[in-house]
């Protein structure tokens, strides 16, 4: 039951137990939700009182309350993080259904971890990875796009549904540099794989990794290595896709092999390809192949947006004060 106030609303649980888990320890839920929405929140015993003048804080706060609730009563385990992105999705997303998120989840066991999809938009990609063989995943960083791919890559290779991953991105940067740079080209090129061994190593133990590594299970290469290669029973990931030239993407989609499957993310804003003749980032082989290939049954394409950020709460704002200054240019 609840009673309203000009500025707040008094909410009471029926389970002082999980009232008790939902406010957290010494109410560092409650703490963590009033830092990053200015609300007043205080419990006495299992009440809560959530106070602030704007309306639509409120009401996302007693919404994410309430069903955070009914998921502690269920056993559902839910943690501070998850806590704080509930908050984050209800405030986007007033019809949200929490218990999709955390408790129809879709899950993926690897063999370090169990990655599950940490909003709506992540489980929608989860259940796209699931259903179809070739996916393409576009928004900004910090959304889960290569991370999941590989989860989902490393799940498939242990179930034997694949016999091998192959990870790639265009080493863009590097341009005719690499000549430049010292050592033989494999040391050459992992700074622009990087990214793709720290997913990895996340869920794999090192030793793993390198193991894989060596017996080919497991290939991480520049994209020019994939020219004149057909990959079969292989679960390929195009990392930065947005780095592509026409060329290099055409090339890579038709690397495809039987009992394959391919992913394909990159950001569409974040072209650093240099600037040719033409359209703005008309050369992006990522901007020209989701224009060309909209049509092309069974083929998934996954759009994220910047709310659907998962790192660190302090990404989304720095994401979002640099948007902002864009937009002031």
């Amino acid at each position: 039951m609840s009673d309203h106030f000009s500025t707040a609303e008094l909410v009471e649980f029926d389970d002082p137990l999980a009232a008790s888990q939902l406010f957290g320890p010494s109410n560092a839920h409650l703490s963590l939700l009033a830092s990053a929405s200015g609300a007043q929140l205080s419990s006495r015993g299992s009440k809560l009182l959530v106070d602030t003048p704007d309306a639509r804080i409120r009401q996302a706060l007693v919404s994410v309350f309430v069903q955070l609730y009914e998921l502690f009563r269920q056993g559902v385990a839910v943690s501070q993080e998850d806590i704080a992105r509930a908050y984050e999705m209800v405030l986007s997303d007033p019809g949200v259904v929490l218990s999709q998120v955390y408790r129809d989840a879709v899950f993926i066991h690897t063999p370090r971890k169990t990655v599950t999809a940490r909003n709506m938009a992540q489980k929608a990609y989860l259940d796209a990875l699931k259903r179809c063989s070739m996916v393409f995943a576009v928004g900004p960083a910090g959304t889960g796009k290569t991370y999941l791919a590989v989860a989902m890559a490393l799940s498939m290779f242990a179930q034997h549904q694949v016999k091998r991953i192959v990870l790639t991105r265009p080493a863009v940067e590097a341009g005719e540099r690499l000549g430049f740079l010292p050592g033989d080209l494999e040391e050459k090129v992992n700074p622009y794989l990087r990214p793709l061994y720290d997913a990895l190593n996340d869920m794999l133990p090192q030793a793993r990794v390198a193991s894989m590594l060596e017996s080919g299970a497991i290939e991480v290469a520049p994209l020019a290595f994939m020219r004149g290669r057909t990959l079969n029973d292989a679960f390929i990931i195009l990392d930065e896709a947005q780095n592509t030239t026409a060329e290099q993407m055409k090339m890579f989609l038709t690397r495809m092999g039987f009992g394959s499957r391919m992913v394909v993310t990159g950001d569409p804003s974040q072209v650093d390809l240099p600037m040719l003749p033409g359209p703005p980032r008309g050369q992006s082989g990522l901007v020209q192949a989701l224009q060309i290939l909209s049509r092309v049954k069974g083929i998934a394409f996954h759009h994220f947006q910047k709310a659907d950020v998962v790192r660190h709460p302090l990404v989304g704002a720095i994401v979002h004060a640099y948007d902002e200054a864009e937009a002031r240019r």
